[in-house]
């Protein structure tokens, strides 16, 4: 087997991260951007990617990709790729019903998104032996549920914060759309969830549509953790992420862990098992 490092690609519906790693998963670069910048084959914006291929660093191996954004962004990836490495080989993941110690319970396992698939192994290697809940705020939120045997019961999905906010604005007469940018301003300046000492109600409108979007969050994410553990009868870690795990996370009352790398740490996991097979 060759000792060579993977390349490893997360693509989210807002941009791609990503990472090379060694084959014991020890990073040696990483980095991200959005998919605007996935246009060109040195994102202005990541300089790092540009700077992966000249660097002394070893080749990849091979890339393993975990892709929810749809064709146009798989085509960027492969042009991105093919810029530096155009032979080197590829797989994009897809959901199992079994890899790496996690049991996929959904009844269409192939169904599952990959990046919840990776997801789900990065965290049950991270947190051996712990029964999970796993919120991840992105585009969507989502919750998975995730025995300590490495059984992954179900889970949730919601709009995410910034989804929210932009829904309200676009489909109501009088309220602002609020972008993630715009509505982190106006919880940075203190009037915001989590920073009050009694209920958090806002004293003007955007302050109240981006308080209420993180507040609607962090109830979903207490309601649903308060369950598993009434239903477990056991302690669950939940563990958060995402682009906007600050916002809501800011208002959540329960104990939480985060971390933000558990995709890349999944697919680095199934690219050390798989590395052996034939790739897609």
């Amino acid at each position: 087997m060759s000792g060579k490092p993977f390349l490893l690609i997360d693509a989210g519906n807002s941009r791609i991260k990503w990472a090379l790693v060694q084959r014991d998963g020890t990073p040696l670069r990483s980095g991200a951007f959005a998919h605007g910048a996935a246009q060109t084959n040195a994102p202005a914006d990541d300089p790092d990617w540009s700077a992966l291929a000249a660097s002394s660093l070893p080749a990849p191996e091979s890339a393993w990709i975990s892709n929810v954004a749809g064709e146009g962004v798989a085509g960027r990836i492969e042009r991105l790729i093919d810029a530096h490495w155009p032979a080197l080989p590829r797989t994009t993941i897809r959901a199992l019903a079994r890899q790496c110690g996690v049991t996929n319970g959904y009844t269409t396992p192939s169904s599952l998104g990959s990046d919840r698939w990776a997801g789900l192994i990065g965290a049950h290697a991270t947190f051996p032996g712990e029964p999970l809940l796993i919120a991840t705020f992105g585009t969507a939120t989502t919750l998975e549920a995730l025995r300590a045997d490495g059984m992954f019961v179900g889970g949730v999905i919601a709009p995410g914060w910034s989804l929210m906010m932009r829904s309200l604005g676009e489909h109501t007469a009088q309220l602002p759309t609020l972008d993630a940018a715009s509505a982190r301003d106006l919880l940075d300046q203190g009037e915001g969830p989590g920073m009050l000492g009694g209920p958090s109600f806002a004293t003007d409108t955007p302050r109240s549509l981006s308080a209420g979007c993180a507040l609607a969050q962090a109830g979903l994410i207490e309601r649903m953790w308060n369950d598993l553990c009434d239903a477990w009868n056991v302690p669950v870690r939940l563990v958060t992420g995402g682009g906007a795990a600050d916002e809501v996370t800011a208002a959540l009352k329960v104990p939480h862990t985060r971390h933000d790398s558990l995709v890349l740490s999944g697919l680095a996991l199934i690219a050390a098992e798989g590395s052996g097979a034939a790739h897609s």
